[in-house]
């Protein structure tokens, strides 16, 4: 019988399709439809090749576990093969799935089930040895991956030894499969770090977490801010636990992190009604998920039940549709940072989404309006990253009645009128006011907030009255207010007012670090603050640093560096810092150790993995002895601290001649001087 040329030709298309959008997804890890349009893809392609398997090619996404791996990473085969799973949309995709394994053995009509959250992440398989962390990979194409194990070891959640427990044995081999993803919070906080500094946003935490893992360079990892949970043993040199639930607490009873929301079904039917009722209560996750996976908690049956195609039959993926919808874009807005980062936000129609009514999204940034050709009034798709941060995924042209206006970027601020101007290197524009009254409302937030001055009582409507008021024109201002100045102010009592003075007199003799994050210096955060700290030890002394010197700083990069030295180097602050030292507003140096301090006036830097201690008990020998440890390795380095599988560090020490120690000489070092 002659196949449908029809059929043929469709099957070619979504194959193209498939493969294309799979390569975006795994391998770029810059997706461009939703899952759920994706997977609508995917299964009509299964079911053409089903009912014509003469169509079916090598090369046909349905006859591949996984994506194609890159060349950056060097390869290694798993143990068994990292399957992918099938998917099922609503209660009789489930019933059917159930149906057709229950045909194969006929003990899954009796067997309960253990449902568990799919993640929406990058799977990783973690193995260990003797207790020890060896490898670490992605899933790559399910046989095999990409070795990442610098980058795994930089997690937190990963311990580089399965710590010994009292009545608790762990096999001499083991390995486990994972999924590595980035909480909503944590996102929502990097996208805003991002944007501070004029860095592009990331879509999603999925695609955020996929490129995390896959970085060159493993510091650039550790900045992220990972989680991981496990939830599979693959290969164990010792019998595994006879259940999908003890399977997850033997992993917990070694002290590796698992999920702990999960739930048990009777049956299929109860399996069903849980995951029905998550479809919403999902939203409150601490994590993206974009479904549930049904498992039979009879670990040898679902392993007798054996896979067709690539997808084991003892396990289904319950998918919830996409949480997409079509509004109206009403405007575009502007908003003005504390840096002087200006921000399109897209102004909508409401609609409700993910249980919230949605009536504001982000649009990233004013290249990303022109690469989507975004116009105001045009009808436009709108997602929630997340499930909590609303953005525009596309606008639909096919829609437009021709009174659609495109945007214009631009040109002058929204608050002050300022020219605005592009920094080379960055996406976003900035207003070169330093007096703009959105920058320094926002300006005196954040030196006002817990991780800088901690100014207790000065929060956002406080600030706006002192601004709108004329009372403060800069942050130095806060320390020359009278109480005459606030009882003008509405709300504003003797006693509130006394209370406000005495927490900004308070405030006065910061710790160095607070302080230099009060600055609000574009790039500098709490962490960057301590490290600038440590090596500096005095705002006198990073004040007059080079971009060189700032460089040799663990985590201060070239753009930093220069954005540090700038800020020193601009006149308004340096009349700011003055005005501070003359208010009495200075920080505290930071102290020295002194006496007769082993490692007094010496500088380390640390590379690899040392036999016995972390980095961070490293770095605390070396400080505790009167040592000073920095980023990067330059003429002014005095010891390199070499551990096993060394970066780049190594290779500039050799080239520039400086000592290299081992974690034993260095113990040696100090106990000789």
């Amino acid at each position: 019988m002659t196949t449908d040329p029809k059929i043929i030709q469709e099957v070619e298309e979504l194959r193209n399709k498939v493969n294309y959008y799979s390569y975006l997804y795994n391998t770029l890890d810059q997706p461009e439809i939703s899952d759920y349009d994706y997977d609508l893809l995917f299964n009509r392609l299964k079911e053409l090749e089903t009912l014509h398997p003469e169509l079916i090619t090598p090369d046909s996404p349905t006859q591949r576990v996984g994506s194609k791996l890159s060349d950056k990473f060097k390869k290694v085969r798993h143990p068994a093969p990292i399957l992918s799973l099938a998917n099922g949309f609503g209660p009789q995709a489930t019933l059917d799935w159930f149906d057709r394994i229950s045909r194969v053995d006929n003990r899954v009509l009796k067997t309960d089930f253990l449902l568990e959250p799919k993640l929406d992440g990058l799977t990783v398989v973690l193995t260990y040895d003797n207790g020890l962390f060896t490898l670490g990979a992605t899933r790559g194409d399910g046989i095999v991956g990409e070795d990442i194990t610098e980058n795994l070891k930089t997690l937190p959640t990963i311990p580089l030894r399965i710590p010994i427990k009292p009545g608790v044995h762990v096999p001499d081999h083991i390995v486990f499969r994972g999924e590595s993803f980035i909480t909503k919070s944590d996102f929502e906080k990097l996208n805003k770090e991002m944007e501070e500094k004029g860095f592009k946003t990331y879509l999603n935490p999925r695609n955020t977490a996929a490129g995390s893992l896959r970085q060159l360079d493993p510091a650039i990892t550790a900045q992220r801010p990972m989680k991981l949970y496990l939830y599979q043993i693959v290969e164990s040199s010792e019998p595994l636990p006879l259940t999908q639930e003890a399977i997850l607490d033997t992993i917990a009873s070694y002290g590796l992190p698992v999920n702990p929301l999960r739930w048990k079904a009777a049956n299929i039917q109860e399996a069903i009604e849980i995951c029905e009722a998550q479809a919403t209560k999902r939203h409150t996750w601490a994590y993206d998920a974009d479904g549930v996976v049904i498992k039979i908690n009879d670990r040898q049956l679902s392993e007798d039940l054996g896979i067709v195609g690539k997808d084991p039959r003892g396990a289904l993926a319950y998918k919830y549709p996409g949480e997409e919808v079509e509004t109206k874009l009403l405007d575009i807005q502007v908003n003005v940072g504390r840096t002087g980062a200006l921000t399109p936000l897209a102004i909508l129609e409401p609609a409700p989404i993910g249980g919230v009514v949605v009536k504001q999204a982000t649009l990233h940034n004013f290249d990303y309006i022109a690469d989507k050709d975004i116009r105001i009034g045009d009808f436009v798709l709108l997602k929630r990253a997340g499930e909590v941060i609303p953005y525009i995924v596309a606008s639909l042209p096919e829609k437009r009645d021709g009174s659609q206006v495109p945007y214009e970027i631009p040109t002058h601020c929204p608050s002050c009128g300022a020219p605005v101007e592009r920094e080379e290197g960055t996406v976003a524009l900035y207003c070169i006011n330093a007096s703009c009254p959105a920058q320094l409302s926002r300006n005196i937030e954040h030196f006002a907030s817990r991780g800088a001055m901690d100014i207790e009582g000065l929060g956002e409507k406080i600030v706006l009255q002192l601004v709108d008021a004329g009372l403060i024109h800069s942050t130095a201002d806060l320390y020359r207010l009278q109480e005459s100045d606030l009882l003008g102010l509405e709300k504003f009592g003797p006693k509130k007012a006394q209370n406000l003075l005495d927490a900004i007199q308070a405030s006065k003799n910061p710790s160095l670090p607070r302080f230099i994050t009060a600055l609000g210096i574009r790039g500098v955060g709490e962490v960057a603050a301590e490290k600038l700290s440590e090596t500096f030890q005095s705002l006198d002394a990073l004040s007059e640093a080079t971009i060189d010197e700032l460089n040799t700083v663990d985590g201060v990069g070239e753009i930093m560096a220069k954005d540090i030295r700038a800020w020193f180097e601009e006149k308004d602050n340096q009349k700011l810092l003055e005005d501070f030292r003359n208010l009495g507003v200075w920080p505290r140096a930071v102290e020295v150790a002194k006496g007769n301090q082993p490692l007094n006036g010496l500088s380390f830097v640390i590379t690899g993995t040392l036999p016995t201690l972390s980095r961070e008990q490293a770095e605390g020998l070396i400080k505790a002895n009167g040592g000073k440890v920095v980023g990067s390795v330059s003429k002014n380095t005095d010891y390199l601290i070499l551990g096993e599988n060394p970066g780049s560090k190594h290779t500039k020490a050799l080239q520039l001649g400086i000592p290299i120690l081992s974690e034993e000489q260095l113990k040696k070092l100090i106990e000789s001087r």
